[in-house]
């Protein structure tokens, strides 16, 4: 256990954030995505829900503030701007830590080989469909 870090952030997790560099992206998807498949680099938090997962990540993660769009989420099926429950989630908490970035909607067409290049995927036991979503990491400023 760490002071000030939120004990989600297992080591393993903890190193890979810390390893990633400005412009890797980490992908954090749910129980039902096929991550051992599509990963370089897995990650399981099992038990774990993508909410709490995501409000982890995103308490130590810059995310990149260099390019327009750094925050993605799947999409419910070729429903582009359909938001399940989830995706509202998503988009709260993403707006708690990064209120000036959009949550951007991403078909599974290019959904799906954002993830395969991400540097690293994170699969929790989210049992919700469609909670996923992709963060580009940015860099602390001097």
């Amino acid at each position: 256990m760490l002071k000030g870090i939120n004990p989600i952030l297992s080591p393993d997790l903890l190193a890979t954030l810390r390893a990633m560099g400005h412009g890797d992206e980490i992908a954090i998807v749910d129980g039902n995505y096929p991550a051992l498949e599509h990963a370089r680099r897995l990650i399981r938090l099992d038990g774990l829900d993508l909410i709490p997962v995501l409000d982890a990540i995103l308490s130590v993660t810059p995310i990149d503030d260099f390019v327009p769009e750094a925050i993605f989420r799947s999409t419910k099926g070729k429903e582009r701007d359909v938001l399940d429950p989830v995706h509202e989630e998503i988009i709260a908490c993403c707006k708690r830590h990064e209120p000036n970035q959009p949550v951007v909607p991403l078909l599974g067409p290019d959904f799906y080989p954002r993830v395969k290049a991400a540097h690293t995927v994170v699969q929790t036991s989210e049992p919700r469909l469609y909670a996923n979503v992709i963060l580009r990491k940015g860099v602390i400023y001097p």
